[in-house]
């Protein structure tokens, strides 16, 4: 039998795009025995890898040290820079109080794999001695003799492992609903996923935030609050996702049985967080900190809004910044929560995972281009439309691209107090995201369509165990 839900049957623009590939799967008929739904999602993952390591080839020949070819290729990682500039290309232990370098401005997640990395490059290192680089001055390592190899071998071997976490979440979000393995293709597919995930190490809490969504999917709170502790000591933004579990747990028929196996989630995500961050903390309480203090001292950065009015003009100090960036993030967290609660559809961790981590994105004070990674998993299950997708996708795309001109200083303005193109940038992305933002909150507010649609999209999915945490809710909702 060919799959019910298949997206060139069920999906609007899927379907008409498969007019130039012999039109939409039939409603009976063999499936190819090898490419099972799965597999086309982990196929197309690793053919944009592929484009990824390509991608970054321009950078890797220049040793990433050409402006213009960083910015002008879009070929920009943090990875290489943060070898030699925290210490890693010395081996130090980033927690380490007897450090010369500056602790890492990431969670201890972030920081052990990449400490971790390093540890493997040094089994088959190109630089000097380990006794060169400790008598040499730290800002002189980049340029030594065969550090330009070891550093694009320490960026290759944090590619394959990053990969591998794309390909975890692909198969993570494909298998969460075993019905729907195709709702994860946007996110396997999708340019961004290369494009951004190898600027930083995001990717590693993507696919805690993946086998959140899985757990949830299979009915394990514990499991779900497992993933989103060690995901929360990689990244912040997954701790987001327990206002969205605690908004399911208030709708549970059995008020207080959800409310139990919402304690049960938030405690082993806490203990989980505290089993990752204590002991380094106990080591290094000041270096610990590092990752806190660094992100409240700072101005408006990269993609905020924030930003937005520094170019025009109306800077503001990093008290204000803080002070109402947070209380705008709560005043939505509000409207999350009364939405949640009030919607006649019941919504689902994605759904209301998204609103939650885009409303925190658009009011912070920096949006990075890697963040869009943030989001990605929680979209594609939270609004599992391709057309809706492409629309959200294409705005990231533009400003990803936009921002790379912008720092390479070809945007006017892009050197002075302001910046109308950068920021044209910015509001496309935002628009993007409340675009996706209006069509998820009204699936929670519509009422049911006719059978003739994909069954669960009508209503006639089965309930899922636990939390009935998938994208796919018992109770109907439209995806028109």
């Amino acid at each position: 039998m060919s799959d019910p839900h298949a997206p060139t049957r069920t999906d609007p623009l899927a379907a008409h795009l498969s007019d130039r590939i012999g039109g939409p799967a039939p409603a009976r008929g063999r499936r190819h025995w090898w490419w099972t739904p799965v597999r086309v999602v982990l196929a197309c993952c690793t053919l944009l890898f592929v484009f990824g390591t390509v991608q970054r080839a321009p950078c890797m020949n220049t040793d990433w040290n050409d402006t213009s070819v960083r910015y002008a290729k879009m070929c920009y990682s943090d990875i290489p820079y943060l070898y030699t500039g925290r210490g890693f290309a010395e081996h130090q232990w980033p927690y380490s109080d007897g450090s010369r370098y500056t602790p890492m401005e990431y969670p201890v997640g972030i920081s052990a794999f990449a400490w971790g990395v390093s540890i493997v490059t040094a089994l088959y290192p190109k630089g000097p001695s380990d006794n060169v680089r400790a008598a040499a001055d730290k800002d002189s390592l980049w340029g030594m003799a065969g550090m330009a190899g070891e550093i694009n071998e320490y960026f290759v071997i944090t590619l394959l492992l990053l990969f591998a976490c794309a390909l975890g979440a692909s198969y993570l979000l494909a298998t969460a609903d075993r019905r729907r393995a195709w709702d994860a293709l946007p996110f396997a597919a999708t340019p961004l996923l290369p494009l951004a995930g190898l600027v930083n190490w995001d990717l590693l809490a993507v696919v805690a935030v993946a086998g959140a969504l899985w757990a949830g999917a299979r009915g394990r709170p514990l499991l779900t609050g497992l993933c989103i502790g060690l995901g929360t000591a990689i990244k912040l933004y997954p701790l987001f996702l327990l206002g969205a579990l605690l908004v399911i747990a208030l709708r549970d028929r059995d008020r207080r049985a959800g409310l139990a196996r919402f304690a049960g989630a938030a405690g082993i995500a806490a203990l989980s967080w505290l089993a990752v961050n204590l002991p380094i903390y106990l080591e290094s309480p000041d270096r610990w900190k590092y990752f806190w203090t660094f992100n409240s001292d700072r101005g408006a950065d990269l993609g905020s809004w924030w930003l937005v009015l520094q170019h025009a003009g109306h800077a503001a100090s990093v008290h204000t910044i803080n002070l109402t960036s947070w209380a705008v993030f709560g005043a939505a967290c509000v409207a999350v929560l009364i939405i949640g609660l009030r919607a006649p559809n019941r919504p689902t961790l994605a759904q209301l995972g998204f609103l939650i981590v885009a409303a925190f994105l658009i009011v912070n004070k920096v949006y990075s281009p890697q963040y869009v990674l943030w989001l990605l998993p929680l979209a594609v299950l939270a609004r599992p439309r391709w057309r809706d997708q492409a629309i959200w996708q294409g705005c990231e795309l533009v400003y990803f691209a936009a921002v790379w001109i912008y720092l390479g200083g070809w945007l006017a303005g892009s050197s002075g107090s302001t910046d109308p193109a950068y920021s044209a940038a910015i509001a496309i992305r935002t628009a993007g995201e409340i675009y996706l933002a209006v069509m998820i909150v009204r699936d929670l507010w519509a009422a049911p369509r006719s059978a003739d649609l994909d069954p669960v999209e009508a209503g006639g999915g089965v309930a899922d165990p636990g939390f009935d945490l998938t994208a796919h809710a018992r109770h109907a909702r439209t995806l028109g």
